[in-house]
């Protein structure tokens, strides 16, 4: 007798884009742990592009050029204010960036312009499932992009991220960060779809166990 085997179903790209996501987050939590770190953090540019990828797969323009330009704007934004922060010193502090984030433009990685629109939706798009009203919203955005900085910074000169030059975030550099998200999740508030989706959960739940995790590591 012939038995017959059930093929899975094809999996959809919201399932494809949460396993890539938690695949490279716990094999770099796992490969830096034991040792790793030289062969995992040169890549992060890398992890940083299929993120962001990922999320435009799963989230094209919501409004055509309109939202191109606003999410273009976003990420000059962010561009903007690193390179007031790295070359003079203004609004965060004094820092310099490393050399794991991959190539620069006046001292800040071009990476860090996406990541600033990557947070900036992740936090938008969360704060919104929980306040219906605009301000409350783009408030919770600015304050989950502060939280996640929290955990990020301690982090960052022992993978070779950025560097400050007292060796570590002043207070200014939270406020700062705050004002500046608030601003962008004023700036892409309409951008952001109103249909349920758990990529934006996953994602930002996977960079905050990430950094939590190695921010309690190297704190003990």
């Amino acid at each position: 007798m012939i038995r017959t085997i059930a093929l899975p179903q094809k999996a959809d790209k919201t399932s494809i884009s949460i396993f890539a996501i938690w695949l490279v987050t716990v094999s770099g939590m796992i490969g830096i742990y034991l040792g790793q770190g030289d062969w995992f953090l040169p890549k992060t540019p890398m992890n940083l592009l299929l993120g962001a990828g990922l999320l435009l797969w799963n989230f094209p323009p919501k409004n055509g050029t309109r939202s191109i330009l606003l999410w273009s704007l976003t990420f000059l934004t962010g561009m903007f204010v690193e390179a007031l922060g790295v070359n003079f010193g203004l609004l965060f502090g004094d820092y310099r960036y490393g050399e794991n984030l991959g190539p620069k433009v006046l001292g800040v990685p071009l990476l860090i312009g996406i990541n600033w629109v990557v947070l900036t939706f992740l936090t938008a798009y969360l704060s919104r499932r929980f306040f219906d009203k605009k301000w409350l919203a783009c408030l919770a955005g600015a304050a989950l992009m502060v939280a996640l900085d929290f955990f990020i910074e301690p982090v960052a000169p022992v993978f070779d991220f950025w560097h400050w030059d007292d060796g570590h975030a002043p207070l200014q550099n939270f406020v700062a960060w705050f004002f500046v998200a608030l601003f962008l999740q004023v700036l892409i508030y309409n951008e952001i779809p109103d249909r349920k989706h758990p990529l934006p959960w996953h994602h930002f739940a996977s960079q905050t166990v990430f950094f939590a995790f190695f921010y309690v590591l190297y704190s003990l």
